[in-house]
């Protein structure tokens, strides 16, 4: 199933939340303000399922002027827009700037609703409809198929419904769910017994219950309670999907709209970006070097100063390599679309894309600099050599097959993936014979699968330390060699991302399972081998009623882990304090006389030669006897 974000534009009172409301039977008007006056004046958000099964959150964004940065915070993770123009009005102001801002923020799929048909003619209509055509050729919506509808009266919207299907189906691609997850925040409150809770569209990657991200600029790491999709209590969120997290260890005051969930450490905060900027044809200014201008990327709005790096001025239609220097910190990344509006009056003049969100400070024209940025843009050879590595999820990477199939020096390879690493893109492991890379979104990926993995066993065998090593590999990583294996799992280890208990696995958390049943078992077991003494009686014999054979076994090897009791030989076992007693009194008996025999032992521990034999090979396999000529004879271990 798609997770679609449809989102609303066009100029005040044109019918957008009527249309909303009649589609999914829901007011997107939170505040009494905005239902008096009759403006949407804040983001409004519902959903509605499409007839294939997929659910639409829906966005209503605000019309009017004084609220357009409202309005680009609504645009974050939008798949497809409704640009809402009414027939007895036509385009206005308001909607050409809508339609600008929606260009720059690259919003490519769009549905031209004529809405309030039911108040004009068919003549008038047709006249409309010309007009809205003629203004939009050579736009990014010149294509966009145009519905009429009413949403007073129902008129036309099951078309509008079948379009916004057939569009979704075919045209809207689906969102990565296996990258970094991203939420740029567009609410913050409190709720009473919760705490702190944000809502945002999550537009990129997976958010888990329980999973520990840091909330961007303000540097602080938070918990995620529960989850909460279109109102209803979800384990995982998934990008594309319109979400409510209540979060621990942060306040409602401590967080502003523009603020970003995040992973820690996998963004940087910045008060400096290097950007394209491109100024609309539409626009009346001519941005000139160090002009104040609003900028707006995510939910952010952050004032700046724009140092043009490549020309003197950047005029209507224009574009060029600028340095934003913000008043505030955000935290963005690179590829980010962005809008800027003058400082006053505020008018939107242009926008473009982040293409270094962490530079240092730059001078203008020089020649390094716009070189710098120019293959920033197009793509440099890290590019291509992260598009490779993200391509062997499954199996890693070696540094020298990059070089096969980029054609590159090794030297080059090595130096792009050092600066990949830098970045946070991609691990690093470097092996006797190679260096391997794996992509970072894909080791998050794989974090969570065996995370997800983990949690399940233990689940199903709480009485266990974990998975097996071996188990995990086979069943989850198998084209992965098992000493690049190893050196993963290390690594998750050291972030505290597992626990490791000898060749088992388990998450960091978990610890096994000592209740009633346990007792019970390990009780009849301990008590068991407690009372045959150096008698040993057969593991297989002990009936350990009503717990089943696995769950009996699933508890001894507890025992054995604990150092509790120890194997004798197959099938024997005994308490671990009984050998290490036999131990003691083997080693004094050799320290007298260099031969000892199963008959001495035997006669030592008053027992049987069927139970003194495995005592022996006991001590053999624990090197503190070796055997000599003779089946029955043991020296000491030198």
């Amino acid at each position: 199933m798609k997770n679609i974000i449809i989102g609303t534009a066009g100029h005040i009172d044109h019918g957008k939340t009527t249309l909303i409301k009649a589609l999914t039977g829901r007011n997107t008007d939170r505040w009494e303000e905005e239902q008096r006056r009759g403006i949407t004046i804040d983001l409004g958000f519902t959903y509605f399922d499409l007839p294939g099964g997929d659910r639409a959150g829906i966005i209503d964004v605000p019309g009017h002027e004084k609220f357009i940065n409202n309005m680009v915070a609504g645009v974050v993770g939008m798949d497809l827009v409704l640009l809402v123009i009414a027939a007895d009005e036509g385009i206005m102001p308001q909607t050409r700037e809508h339609m600008d801002i929606l260009n720059l923020l690259g919003i490519e799929k769009s549905i031209i609703v004529l809405n309030k048909c039911d108040l004009v003619d068919e003549e008038w209509l047709e006249l409309v409809e010309e007009e809205v055509k003629e203004e939009l050729s050579g736009t990014f919506l010149e294509h966009a198929p145009v519905v009429k509808v009413s949403a007073a009266t129902g008129e036309g919207l099951d078309e509008l419904v079948n379009t916004i299907e057939h569009l979704t189906r075919d045209e809207v691609v689906q969102k990565d769910i296996h990258t970094i997850p991203r939420l740029p925040i567009d609410r913050a409150f409190t709720l009473a017994g919760f705490g702190t809770i944000i809502t945002g569209t999550l537009v990129s990657g997976t958010i888990s219950k329980e999973d520990t991200l840091q909330m961007y600029p303000i540097g602080k790491e938070c918990k995620i309670r529960s989850i909460q999709v279109h109102g209803e209590d979800k384990k995982e969120c998934y990008a594309g999907q319109r979400v409510a997290i209540n979060l621990s260890n942060v306040k409602k005051k401590e967080i502003k709209r523009g603020c970003v969930l995040a992973p820690p450490n996998s963004m940087k905060n910045t008060d400096l970006l290097d950007v394209k900027l491109n100024v609309l044809d539409s626009s009346m200014r001519v941005l000139t070097n160090h002009t104040r201008l609003h900028f707006f990327t995510g939910t952010s709005e952050v004032l700046c100063r724009a140092v043009l790096l490549d020309k003197e001025e950047i005029g209507p239609g224009e574009s060029g390599y600028v340095q934003l220097r913000l008043e505030e910190e955000v935290a963005v990344r690179r590829g980010d679309k962005f809008v800027v509006r003058f400082y006053s009056p505020m008018e939107t003049i242009g926008g473009g894309v982040v293409l270094e969100p962490n530079p240092g400070i730059k001078k203008r024209f020089q020649e390094n600099v716009i070189e710098e940025l120019e293959r920033k843009e197009s793509g440099s050879s890290a590019d291509v050599i992260e598009m490779h590595v993200k391509g062997h999820a499954d199996t890693l990477i070696t540094v020298s097959e990059l070089a096969k199939l980029t054609a590159l020096s090794m030297e080059e390879v090595q130096k792009d993936v050092k600066e990949l690493e830098e970045q946070g893109m991609v691990l690093v492991f470097t092996m006797r014979k190679d260096i391997y890379v794996w992509h970072m979104d894909s080791a998050r990926e794989a974090e969570h699968l065996l995370r997800k993995a983990l949690e399940e066993y233990e689940k199903k065998y709480p009485y266990r330390y974990g998975m097996k090593k071996a188990e995990i590999q086979t069943t989850y990583f198998q084209k992965i060699k098992p000493n690049v294996f190893d050196k993963i799992l290390e690594m998750l280890e050291n972030q505290g991302s597992l626990k490791r208990v000898d060749e088992f696995l388990c998450t960091p958390e978990y610890e096994v399972k000592k209740d009633k049943t346990y007792e019970m078992v390990s009780g009849k077991l301990l008590d068991t081998f407690k009372k045959a003494g150096y008698d040993f009686v057969r593991y297989s014999e002990i009936d350990c009623a009503p717990a089943k054979k696995e769950l009996k076994d699933d508890i001894l090897n507890i025992l054995l882990e604990e150092k509790q009791v120890v194997k004798v030989t197959e099938d024997m076992y005994t308490l671990a304090v009984y050998m290490e007693n036999a131990k003691k009194k083997i080693q004094e008996q050799l320290s007298e006389n260099p031969v000892i025999t199963i008959a001495q032992v035997r006669d030592m521990f008053s027992t049987s030669r069927k139970s003194a034999k495995p005592i022996l090979e006991y001590m053999d396999s624990i090197k503190v006897t070796k055997k000599t000529g003779g089946e029955s004879e043991r020296v000491a271990y030198s």
